[in-house]
């Protein structure tokens, strides 16, 4: 018997080719609130600086807005590259985004920069980066616990307001030192699927009850194009081909319109670099992409599953979230 579990979103702001952010993130807002009118749980942003084409770089900014035009989901960083950013500062930014929005905040903490070398080197502040993800992620907890007799630097706020932390990855690192940290944990199958079974099973494996989390909990983050038949989905499914294509070439990431085939638009290395990329993808109508989720979930034990849905047409994609809705047991 498989344990179903429960259905969240990882977003990234994707701007369509000609839109302006402004409507991507009206369109990213009506897309939070279908989610949350079918009962998913959560709603999370991802980080990424200099994209053209992915407008979530403001983050903590933007999970305040979703926030602001939600009710019940949970709205968070999918994460905050924390190398990027002082802990200091996205304590006190938390901290207030749970005092506005208290229980429906969660951090989520890479260790990547989110961006290209050039970029992070003009993001970062003094240190060693991603070498000290590890006291930078300690550093943060003891600033969002209660404040303790004598502390010098306090989050203010953030003390005392323990937003749940999570440390995301796509490699054994982070499922490792979430295991010892006793926290939860979202492995990014979206995007880097090789590793996803073995990392998932060392964080179980390794897990040690914390003050925040008594059981280990993991979210999986897996590609899905939903679609009333197998034949739409392949076709919407070009959008995501044609936007990761242009990742491998260097090229600017606009969501660009479906096409009726990418004969032409790739190489075969490419096709097997994109089809490699998307190897967790879930595809087809309700039927097929349940067929696919229940084969996924015989090989693997989480708690969540977090779709990232890329699809041109926004009444589509919020028409996507029916469809997995329909998946669920």
């Amino acid at each position: 018997m498989i344990n179903y579990p429960d259905y969240s979103l990882l977003e990234l702001a994707s701007v369509r080719e000609g839109d302006s952010v402004g409507t991507t993130l009206a369109n990213s807002v009506a897309y939070a609130q279908h989610a949350e009118k079918l009962g998913f749980k959560r709603f999370w942003l991802a980080e990424h600086h200099n994209m053209e084409g992915i407008s979530s770089s403001a983050t903590s900014v933007l999970i305040g807005h979703i926030a602001g035009k939600t009710q019940t989901i949970r709205v968070g960083s999918g994460g905050v590259m924390l190398p990027n950013h002082p802990p200091l500062v996205i304590a006190e930014q938390f901290g207030t985004l749970e005092s506005l929005y208290p229980g429906r905040i969660d951090l989520g903490l890479g260790r990547a920069p989110g961006t290209d070398p050039i970029t992070a080197r003009a993001l970062r502040r003094d240190g060693l980066g991603a070498e000290q993800f590890p006291e930078d992620v300690a550093r943060l907890q003891s600033l969002l616990a209660p404040l303790q007799p004598g502390q010098a630097v306090k989050a203010i706020p953030g003390a005392g307001t323990n937003v749940p932390i999570w440390l995301l990855g796509s490699s054994l690192y982070s499922a490792q030192l979430a295991a010892m940290r006793g926290l939860p944990y979202a492995f990014a199958g979206h995007f880097a699927p090789r590793l996803y079974h073995e990392a998932l099973k060392v964080y179980r494996d390794n897990f040690q009850p914390s003050g925040q989390l008594k059981q280990p909990y993991s979210i999986l983050a897996v590609p899905a194009v939903p679609a009333d038949s197998m034949e739409e989905a392949q076709y919407l499914a070009t959008t995501s081909y044609q936007r990761i294509l242009a990742l491998f070439r260097g090229q600017p990431l606009w969501m660009k319109a479906p096409v009726e085939s990418m004969d032409g638009l790739w190489n075969a290395g490419e096709q097997a670099a994109v089809k490699d990329f998307l190897a967790l993808q879930l595809l087809g109508d309700a039927a097929a992409i349940k067929r696919q989720l229940n084969e996924l979930l015989a090989s693997v034990t989480v708690d969540e599953i977090m779709f990232t849905v890329d699809i041109h047409d926004p009444a589509k994609r919020r028409h996507a979230l029916d469809i997995l809705e329909a998946t669920r047991p």
